[in-house]
């Protein structure tokens, strides 16, 4: 249900203040608690891997996030849980031989072979912590309500009304982008509605804050602007009633590096961009 209608912008207008200050004391507690910074040192932790297996793990599970070996995972304190599918790449490594090809009495030369195994890994959502241990959570959780508080339909009417598609795809490691040049706003395939609502309101943000005009400028300041539309898509979510925090302090504080200051400094451009945003979901 969407909780805009019935309110007069000064209401809204004081409720979205009150929103973009929850966003600094939320990340700063984040911050503060130092999970953030356990859960990066915990990413960080993983092996890196080339362009080749990245594109055979996608292809065998399409939301893997994290990846590694059995072994490894009960090193990390997560149990990889009986009957789970494997997941195979190439591995890389090399064997020294020697060789007298040359003759009788003649220095073996060493040389080596390299050879590339088949491996098994593991996602991170095939396995469950192991009990004692402490793993930390990832500080960005996806939305699982099957209720999108009303927001798709008047975004999307929006959206057409100005020259923009909605496309659902089956992307990876997205869960929407915006492409200025096919003038689409896509979301991922299969998105819970709570999780989908959030991300149209992310990408409507992005368009309303001019971010997609200049591709080289939003490369060049892509945190900011990643910031700002975040934070947009939260004070919108606020308003109607729904609560994004799960996934968007943790997203915010990302972008932000932690700098609560960053998140001030663009109060008055995100605070405009959401009253827009608002105006057209209350209409």
């Amino acid at each position: 249900m969407n909780e805009t209608k019935g309110r007069t912008a000064e209401q809204r207008k004081a409720q979205a203040e009150a929103l973009h200050a929850s966003i600094i004391d939320q990340v700063q507690q984040l911050a503060d608690s130092g999970q953030w910074r356990r859960f990066l040192d915990f990413a960080r932790s993983f092996h890196t891997y080339s362009l080749n297996n990245l594109l055979l793990i996608l292809a065998q599970n399409p939301d893997a996030t994290m990846v590694a070996g059995f072994r490894q995972w009960q090193a990390k304190g997560r149990q990889v849980r009986k009957g789970e599918h494997a997941i195979k790449i190439f591995g890389y490594s090399t064997k020294k031989t020697t060789s007298t090809t040359h003759g009788p009495g003649a220095d073996p030369e060493e040389g080596a072979v390299h050879y590339f195994p088949v491996l098994s890994v593991f996602d991170i959502s095939q396995t469950d912590p192991i009990d004692g241990a402490t793993v930390p959570e990832n500080p960005t959780q996806p939305l699982t309500g099957m209720g999108d508080h009303g927001l798709i339909s008047p975004l999307t009417a929006h959206l057409e009304a100005t020259g923009w598609t909605l496309a659902r795809e089956p992307i990876t490691h997205a869960n929407g982008y915006t492409d200025p040049e096919k003038h689409t706003v896509t979301l991922r395939r299969g998105l819970a509605p709570e999780q989908a609502a959030k991300t149209l309101l992310h990408e409507t943000a992005h368009i309303q804050l001019g971010h997609i005009d200049n591709l080289e400028q939003y490369r060049h300041h892509r945190g900011r602007m990643e910031v700002e539309a975040e934070s947009v898509a939260y004070i919108v979510a606020g308003l109607t009633g729904m609560d994004t925090s799960a996934y968007s302090i943790g997203y915010i504080t990302g972008w932000a590096n932690q700098d609560t200051q960053l998140i001030r400094e663009t109060a008055t451009h995100v605070l405009k961009a959401a009253h827009t945003i608002a105006d057209y979901i209350a209409s």
